[in-house]
């Protein structure tokens, strides 16, 4: 399982009896045999994904691979609850014995399963989970492989994060009592309580920044008291602007961090711009963006202008990326899982999309209003101060606030635990 499957497990961690995610595709006593098939399926994704740098026949490589797992065009909205290919391959593994190791550590538990990995819901329907089966949706549209064989009559129980996957699993041929609108879920540290204290904390500073001029706030500065009410003094300049740049789990896209140092530089070195570079759990990245701090000359800012965000394993690197989140005021980052973090009042900026389930993403967050697409990563002190100056990024992260979904996890519970059949609230847009 890659970043977006397990961010998306790691709010839901303290729901496990051992308060950890239990990682399918590594766990302690795996079989030899299921561990292959893992270590195969992730290592030809990582690999075909990170040859989409490379001119002209990179895109066509990762165009093959992205047809068999494409999301098919919503309208006209018809059945499509015939299984794909990619469906019936998953499922000619499964009753050759694969995941039912799993399924049987499970089964020594007497609780019910919540999976953010599709394959994983479908073991357990297949080789007997005597409880209930949920299945986290981590994108803003879902591809069928989602759904298994036989929808109609399947109990897996699906948790959307917005309405056009609750529309989409509909048209899989999902029953609708196995349909639940949650929201995505989101980091606790990063809201606080269900008053969202430390969000609308987080976001007044960050509303300063992103507004220098007031444009924004002259405008809209009593939307700005009604939701964000003893919070809302964005009067105050507590920091440089702070721009974090994250790439993804395969590190496809560190190219761009090579361009965004050398178009920032100047700001970086005198301070007017604090650049958090994401490199993950993964070495080689971290290394890159190490050599190009270096390359630049850039080493006396190393750790106050500019700084590395990694971790030894997904939960250290999760727990550090999301304390930097809090302190930061953009996110830039190719239009993964992570737009749902716009619900956090970070504004995104989307780097190309990698996958057709991102290009989903990309949709979804524009049409709330809480993203851009990025301009000339070469150009980036041109373009993003006058963002800045225009008051557009303070009025995206507004937009992610009021039009996202916080409450992912909080409705996860309800759903599950609890019996609840609509949990989210209905007045977000999408």
């Amino acid at each position: 399982m890659g970043y977006g499957h397990q961010r998306a497990a790691y709010p839901l961690r303290h729901l496990s009896p051992t308060d950890k995610v239990l990682i399918a595709n590594n766990y302690q006593g795996i079989p030899r045999k299921d561990y292959r098939i893992w270590n195969y399926t992730q290592t030809l994704y990582e690999m075909v994904s990170r040859t989409i740098s490379i001119p002209w026949i990179g895109r066509k490589i990762f165009n093959i691979m992205d047809t068999v797992q494409k999301i098919p065009d919503f309208y006209p909205r018809r059945d499509l609850s015939e299984p794909s290919i990619q469906v019936k391959t998953i499922f000619n593994s499964i009753k050759s014995g694969w995941g039912a190791d799993l399924v049987r550590i499970l089964n020594t538990k007497d609780i019910p399963l919540i999976t953010t990995f599709f394959t994983v819901a479908f073991f357990a329907e297949e080789h007997g989970f005597k409880n209930d089966i949920y299945a986290v949706l981590c994108d803003a549209d879902i591809s069928r492989a989602w759904v298994g064989m036989n929808p109609k009559k399947s109990r897996i129980k699906y948790l959307a994060p917005c309405r056009r996957v609750v529309e989409r699993l509909r048209l899989y041929g999902v029953k609708e009592e196995n349909i639940f609108l949650t929201g995505f879920p989101l980091p606790e540290e990063n809201m606080g309580n269900s008053h969202l204290r430390v969000l609308k904390g987080d976001l007044s500073k960050r509303i300063s920044n992103l507004d220098p001029y007031n444009h924004y706030r002259q405008k809209y500065g009593e939307t700005i008291k009604q939701f964000l009410k003893d919070k809302a003094d964005t009067n105050h300049k507590n920091r440089p602007l702070t721009l974090t740049f994250a790439v993804g789990g395969a590190g496809a896209q560190r190219h761009l961090a090579h361009d965004i140092l050398i178009s920032l530089r100047k700001k970086i070195l005198q301070g007017e711009i604090v650049l958090n570079l994401v490199s993950g759990t993964r070495q080689d990245v971290y290394r890159y963006f190490h050599d190009q701090i270096s390359h630049h000359g850039m080493n006396k800012a190393l750790g106050k202008h500019v700084n590395i965000v990694c971790g030894i394993d997904k939960e250290d690197y999760f727990k550090n990326f999301n304390e930097t989140l809090r302190h930061s005021d953009i996110l830039w980052t190719k239009p993964s899982e992570l737009v749902f973090y716009c619900a956090l009042g970070l504004p995104i900026i989307m780097a190309p999309t990698v996958g057709s389930q991102e290009d989903y993403n990309k949709y979804w967050l524009t049409k709330i209003g809480a993203g851009l697409v990025q301009e000339d990563p070469h150009l980036t002190h041109e373009w993003l101060f006058d963002w800045v100056n225009s008051g557009w990024l303070a009025e995206a992260a507004m937009a992610g606030f009021l039009d996202g979904r916080q409450f992912g996890v909080e409705n996860m519970e309800k759903v599950v635990f609890e019996g609840v059949k609509d949990p989210a609230k209905t007045y977000q847009l999408l």
